[in-house]
């Protein structure tokens, strides 16, 4: 997972207020760019759903919705990939411990779908240190 050997042509690391409208800015900027090298709508799409899944967790779950805490955003755009890490100052998680919201008895909660969504949309999810830092990744499919 080394950002070695990948020819990355464009990134942005930012320090953010915990707050998901000026996160959602920083988000339609990478998405523009994407966009901008003609990246396939439905990789697009991908992208903007797991980002924003893992922007909103970060805010409301890691920092609690306290705009006195940060995230710290950061993205990479290589010909063929893209690369998000998001680093909430909360304690963190174990993503392995989330219950299937895939059962019967799960499909009609409103919550819980966040970590599956973005596992289905993007090459690559990982969780890093206490669970408050994931890295996406998503091949380019055309």
């Amino acid at each position: 997972m080394a950002l070695c050997g990948e020819n990355w042509t464009w990134h942005c690391d930012r320090v953010i207020p915990s707050d998901l409208a000026l996160a959602r800015r920083l988000l339609d900027e990478l998405l523009a760019r994407l966009e901008e090298l003609h990246w396939s709508c439905r990789d697009i799409f991908g992208v903007h759903l797991a980002v924003d899944e893992a922007l909103v967790n970060a805010v409301q779950h890691g920092n609690k919705r306290d705009v006195g805490k940060q995230l710290r955003f950061s993205w990479r755009v290589s010909p063929r990939k893209v690369r998000v890490e998001i680093i909430d100052e909360g304690p963190g998680f174990d993503p392995r411990c989330l219950p299937d919201p895939t059962v019967p008895e799960r499909l009609a909660c409103p919550n819980g779908r966040g970590v599956w969504l973005m596992k289905a949309f993007m090459t690559h999810v990982e969780y890093c240190g206490c669970g408050n830092h994931v890295v996406l990744e998503k091949e380019r499919s055309d």
